[in-house]
């Protein structure tokens, strides 16, 4: 996985980039980082990237010459040439981010992030290269590095080896539409709370029962709308039923 992110502030996505287990990924090659400033690309004394927008209005709005010559750069020099390459542009207008998003992503080869800024990207340049539209929130952000930074984080968690343990990816919150189970770790007990017998017990099929079935209460209480859209058995729907109702007699 080679990711390519297209901003004004490369040092602030390699240096959060470069530590924990992407940093670990990277001096792996499992996956690769390429942050491209554009304003290498703005070809005037200042380099400047920015201009007043048409119709007025308060801010400026980052120019369309500096962005596509960014892109064109990163395309011609890194990008493999076999299918288009995504270009994702981080904006409150986009489509939520999500898990099973993350899934797809994951399995391209490169992925182009581009982070604007001001009031936004001149919309011409936007209609040319992007490809996708992503929102990390219905908030506004004073740029796209954070929700690039979380996107990519994301990702590389599901790109194969860079975890230790791929199987910690599988059974995260959200990657069958459950919240992950509760964990825990020595001591066995701690301020006159007990780690559950079960965890002790060493039945693996106990285990895989009890991990299940807390998901599913941990979701039910905690994301009822998530709930909805997970594929649970008869017992299991009785169960969230039964939170469900306990939830609406507390209020």
């Amino acid at each position: 996985m080679r990711f390519h992110v297209m901003t004004l502030f490369p040092e602030m996505i390699e240096n959060a980039m470069e530590v924990s287990i992407t940093g670990r990924a990277i001096k792996a090659g499992r996956i690769a980082l390429n942050a491209v400033n554009i304003r290498d690309y703005a070809q005037n004394k200042h380099n400047r990237v920015d201009d007043y927008p048409y119709g007025g209005g308060a801010g400026m709005v980052m120019q369309a010459a500096p962005v596509y010559r960014c892109y064109q750069a990163i395309d011609q020099e890194y990008v493999l040439k076999e299918k288009k390459t995504r270009v994702i542009y981080l904006s409150p207008q986009g489509e939520t981010f999500s898990q099973k998003m993350a899934q797809e992503l994951a399995n391209e080869e490169d992925l182009v992030f581009l982070c604007g800024h001001y009031e936004g990207i001149d919309e011409r340049v936007l209609e040319e290269i992007v490809t996708d539209y992503v929102s990390i929130g219905d908030y506004v952000l004073t740029g796209g590095e954070l929700p690039a930074l979380v996107m990519m984080d994301t990702i590389s968690r599901l790109v194969p080896g860079v975890l230790n343990n791929d199987i910690s990816a599988q059974t995260e919150s959200f990657s069958d539409d459950l919240l992950e189970y509760p964990q825990y770790t020595r001591p066995e007990e701690w301020n006159g709370k007990k780690v559950p017998p079960v965890l002790l017990s060493g039945n693996h099929k106990l285990l895989a029962q009890w991990y299940r079935e807390q998901s599913v209460i941990r979701t039910a209480q905690r994301r009822p709308d998530l709930i909805q859209k997970a594929d649970l058995t008869a017992k299991e729907q009785e169960l969230v039923k039964e939170i469900l109702e306990d939830k609406k007699q507390q209020k």
